[in-house]
């Protein structure tokens, strides 16, 4: 990786233990929501926050590890292992045991945090020079792992956190670092503790045992890819466009009257979809497809913790969430004005409902080669959501000035979340090559002078 000067430098690299030393030994089976992530990469996330002259960052990174030992000892499966279950060949479980910990890195860096990250919407930043930021998992399936790194005079604090996806969905993952964060900024009011019990996920369908085909039936166990930043291409770029609340309310207005002028009822728009239809839209568009009679998909996840009967609590920890697939034709979705918005909306509210309405859990034992079949023809997929508040995250130090989803930075995976300002809009990150950046910075000021906002 092209990181020249920034070489990363390795000050401390130990273990940090959950706080509660009598913990005993506990294995948590994987449910078919989580079985079928054993096969893909971690996903990992980098928070970076300013630091102030006052900053201690020895004491800083003192009460990181301090309150990340409290915060394991509530999401002690975090600091265990995916594991074959005894006698089983095919049954996997998350197994922790006293001793168990997850790796803590500390390191420095020489990289300027106003530099990397670039506060400006839609400025661009290398990628390579982000990714020496996120650690990888240790050998041996560990499921998380923390690298705290000083950069440049002290003045910024990156802390990278890779978790793998078997062990918990995105609500389940910022819930822990939501709560790692309230112990260590001392928090009055603490989020809810999880509810560990995968139990609560019945299987009367043998989901598990579909998800899990093309695994090693012989007794062998797998090995984790341990991480998505392994090589990165030195033109590789990512940037964060924020979509204001202004703008949504643009989005929908011209959402309704497309609808209006094709005569068809106006569906209910809430700001995710707002914010999937004009993306996909101008990534379409920005791609310049050869074929533009291909069909593409958008896939986004569907949290069914309340949809499940009985319903799952909504601190449940694991996985609780399945794709919904939206399809269109490149063409259309790329058309000029807002006939290409119109035409991704309609795609994706209909994705939406097939996935929630009535019998949709019975198509559940085909989802996975679904995701297949839309990964051949062409696919985005959305990861992350608003709800997650990732912004929120304060460990003492201040909201982070940027929050990259690194991993998506390698699949060409869409990132959203809540944008920083608080002001009820939605940040989403997009990463391409430098002549596909300008394509989509093109594209996306082309759509927003087609809805009157430029």
């Amino acid at each position: 990786m092209g990181v020249n000067s920034n070489e990363l430098r390795v000050l401390d690299a130990g273990v940090v233990r959950p706080s509660d030393l009598d913990l005993p030994p506990r294995s948590i089976p994987l449910t078919f929501f989580d079985v079928k992530w054993l096969r893909p990469p971690p996903v990992q996330r980098l928070f970076l926050y300013r630091l102030h002259r006052n900053h201690d960052v020895d004491q800083l990174i003192s009460g990181l590890k301090a309150s990340l030992c409290k915060a394991l000892t509530l999401f002690y499966p975090l600091a265990g292992h995916v594991r074959l279950a005894p006698n089983s060949n095919n049954r996997y479980e998350l197994f922790y045991q006293p001793g168990d910990g997850v790796p803590f890195t500390a390191a420095e860096y020489d990289a300027d945090v106003d530099d990397l990250a670039r506060p400006s919407d839609g400025e661009p930043v290398q990628v390579a020079r982000l990714a020496p930021l996120v650690p990888p998992l240790p050998k041996g399936r560990a499921v998380l792992a923390v690298q705290a790194t000083v950069l440049l005079e002290g003045r910024g604090l990156a802390l990278g956190v890779t978790v793998h996806h078997s062990a918990g969905d995105g609500a389940s993952s910022t819930h822990f670092l939501h709560t790692w964060a309230a112990i260590c900024n001392g928090a009055v009011e603490m989020p809810q503790p999880p509810i560990i019990d995968r139990t609560l996920i019945a299987d009367p369908r043998g989901l598990y045992d579909i998800y899990s085909k093309g695994m090693p039936s012989d007794g062998s166990e797998i090995e984790f890819v341990t991480s998505r930043m392994s090589s990165v291409p030195d033109d590789q770029l990512v940037a964060t466009f924020t979509l204001t609340q202004e703008l949504l309310t643009a989005i929908k207005d011209a959402l309704a009257g497309e609808a209006a002028r094709h005569g068809v009822p106006s569906r209910r728009c809430s700001s995710m979809l707002a914010t999937y239809s004009f993306i996909w839209s101008c990534y379409c568009r920005a791609k310049k497809e050869q074929n533009q009679t291909n069909t593409t998909h958008l896939l986004f996840s569907v949290d069914h913790r309340a949809r499940l009967k009985p319903p799952v609590p909504a601190k449940y920890f694991g996985n609780c969430c399945s794709p919904a697939i939206a399809s269109a034709r490149h063409g259309e979705l790329a058309a000029a004005g807002t006939g290409g918005l119109f035409t991704a909306f309609t795609a994706i509210a209909s994705a939406l409902e097939e996935e929630v309405g009535e019998g949709s859990q019975e198509r559940w034992d085909g989802g996975i080669e679904r995701v297949k079949e839309a990964a051949k023809a062409g696919m985005v997929f959305v990861v992350g959501s608003p709800k997650f508040r990732v912004y929120d995250i304060d460990f003492g130090f201040g909201r982070p000035m940027k929050v990259v989803a690194m991993s998506a930075t390698a699949t060409g995976s869409m990132p959203v979340a809540d944008a920083r300002d608080g002001g009820g809009g939605v940040e989403v990150a997009l990463s391409f090559p430098a002549d596909g950046m300008e394509n989509f910075q093109r594209s996306f000021a082309e759509a927003m002078h087609a809805i009157g906002m430029q």
